[in-house]
C-alpha cells in the first residue's frame, strides 16, 4: 500500500494569468503578485496525466510566495490608500469652503494647510479658489472670475448641494472599510478645524460636516460629540 503512494498521486498545476501589485498581509507591505489558476491532475510516477478538476484561483506573493484568496486584492496598497486619504481631505476642504468658509482668509489658509499635509504639497489658495469656481460653473451659478474677490466668493458657491452629495460619497465612503473609528474621526475633525479657523460654525458648514460624518459611517451621536468638542477647544 505504501509502495503505491510512490506511483499514484494528485498534483496541482498552476497557470499564471496576470500580475500586479497588492498589499501582502504576511509581508506587511506592497508587493508584486501573480494571479494563478490551478488544475488538479492525477500523476503516475510524478508524471501528470488525467485532469481531476479545477483548484481555484489564488493570489501569490512574489516575495514570500504565500498564496491568498482573490479577496486579498480588495485591500488597497499603501500607495493607493495614501491617495484615497489625500483625495478625501481635498474634497472635505472644498466642501467646507463651499459651505461658507471661502469668505474668510483663515479658513482658506487652514484648507490649504490640510490639503498640503495630506499629500498635495504644491496646493495653493488660488488653486482651491479655481476649483471652487469650476464647481460653481457645474452648478450653473458661475459668475465671471473678475467679479469674484476672495471675500465675496462664498456668495457664489452657496447652494452647490448636488456636487457635495456626489463628491463626498465618492471620496469618503471607500475609506470606511479601511479606517478604524479613530481614523474616521480624525478625518472629520480636519474638516471641523477648517470651518472653525475663522470663527464658529456657520449653519451650512455644520450641515456639511454632519454629512461628512455620515459618509464616514460615524454614528450621529459621535458626530455631534466630535463637532461640539472641536468647537470648544481653543485653536
Amino acid at each position: 500500500m505504501k509502495l503505491g503512494l510512490y506511483f499514484w498521486g494528485v498534483r496541482t498545476a498552476w497557470h499564471t494569468e496576470d500580475d500586479g501589485e497588492f498589499f501582502c498581509p504576511d509581508c506587511g507591505g506592497d508587493r508584486a503578485y501573480h494571479r494563478r489558476t490551478g488544475t488538479r491532475r492525477l500523476t503516475v510516477l510524478k508524471v501528470p496525466l488525467l485532469a481531476r478538476g479545477p483548484a481555484g484561483t489564488v493570489i501569490e506573493c512574489t516575495a514570500c510566495h504565500r498564496q491568498f484568496g482573490p479577496e486579498v486584492l480588495l485591500t488597497p496598497t499603501t500607495t493607493r490608500f495614501a491617495a484615497m486619504l489625500r483625495d478625501a481631505v481635498h474634497t472635505i476642504a472644498l466642501a467646507v469652503l463651499t459651505a461658507g468658509g471661502a469668505s474668510g482668509r483663515p479658513a482658506r489658509e487652514a484648507a490649504v494647510g490640510a490639503v498640503r499635509a495630506a499629500g498635495f504639497t504644491d496646493c495653493t489658495e488660488e488653486q482651491l479658489l479655481g476649483l471652487l469656481a469650476a464647481i460653481v460653473a457645474d452648478e450653473g451659478r458661475f459668475r465671471r472670475s473678475e467679479e469674484l474677490g476672495p471675500d465675496s466668493f462664498a456668495e457664489a458657491v452657496d447652494g452647490c448641494g448636488s456636487w457635495l452629495s456626489i463628491e463626498l460619497h465618492e471620496a469618503l465612503e471607500p475609506l470606511t472599510d479601511h479606517l478604524l473609528t479613530q481614523g474616521r474621526e480624525r478625518v472629520l475633525l480636519q474638516g471641523a478645524h477648517i470651518a472653525l479657523a475663522d470663527g464658529p460654525y456657520l449653519p451650512a458648514e455644520r450641515e456639511v460636516l454632519e454629512a461628512i460624518g455620515r459618509c464616514l459611517s460615524l454614528h450621529t451621536d459621535d458626530i455631534e460629540r466630535l463637532l461640539t468638542a472641536a468647537a470648544a477647544t481653543p485653536s
